[in-house]
């Protein structure tokens, strides 16, 4: 469960995050939509203790993350979007390993992990290769394995399915379905609008740090009397929204 109370999170005079409240229950997956710039990753970042909020707070699984940072990253998994972070040097297994290993996983539960993932992400032909020489979408679904490799109960990704392919997206989304089925919270950003509707229930809009709408996709429709999700996200862009 993710709970965001009242939120701000400022630079300076800067307010890149205002007021912002919406709650993700467990065992859904839900959709952070809005533009760059919006306020999507660095709410994500409070999330993983990163940034510290300005004001309000966030709970994750009922720990505070400014009381309880630690036991917040005990239970998250994280992927942000940009560059995925891997060693280039190291085959795809010792890069999941390396970062398994931070977790205090033991070798064999590490090794089941890395060999399930593999599995699901379609990664065992080049899982033990080094991810130097690796596409776009190679990389990403390694950081995909590595945010994933500790079991986390609360999953935060950040545009994750950049730079994969529609096969590597359909198994994304697989995947996603799979990991909802076992009672995981997933919040995830997202541009593709497709995707978020294929994926998810509910929906939180955000434009310029504040919150536009927090809800169920067929109530998102309604607000706006549009039923394509681009066009809706547009409407609020360009400051068109009833």
């Amino acid at each position: 469960m993710i709970d965001v109370k009242q939120v701000g999170k400022r630079f300076g005079h800067f307010a890149a995050v205002q007021d912002l409240s919406f709650r993700v229950e467990a065992g859904e997956v839900y959709g952070l939509l809005g533009e760059n710039g919006a306020g999507k990753t660095t709410t994500m970042r409070m999330m993983a203790t990163i940034l510290q909020p300005t004001e309000g707070d966030i709970e994750i699984s009922g720990f505070s993350v400014r009381r309880d940072p630690v036991e917040v990253r005990r239970r998250i998994g994280i992927l942000f979007g940009g560059d995925v972070g891997l060693y280039n040097r190291l085959t795809a297994r010792e890069n999941i390993a390396y970062f398994g290993s931070l977790y205090g996983l033991e070798p064999a539960r590490l090794r089941e992990r890395i060999d399930i993932l593999s599995r699901m992400l379609d990664m065992e032909e080049f899982i033990d290769r080094r991810v130097g020489a690796f596409s776009r979408g190679m990389k990403q679904k390694v950081a995909i394995a590595r945010t994933l490799v500790h079991d986390p109960d609360v999953i935060l990704l950040d545009e994750p399915s950049t730079g994969l392919d529609v096969t590597a997206a359909n198994i994304f989304r697989r995947m996603v379905s799979r990991m909802q089925d076992e009672g995981k919270t997933i919040l995830f950003s997202s541009h593709n609008m497709g995707e978020i509707n294929k994926l998810c229930k509910r929906v939180a809009l955000i434009h310029k740090g504040r919150l536009r709408f927090a809800g169920t996709l067929e109530c998102l429709r309604e607000k706006f009397g549009i039923v394509d999700l681009d066009d809706i996200f547009m409407a609020v862009v360009e400051g068109s929204e009833n």
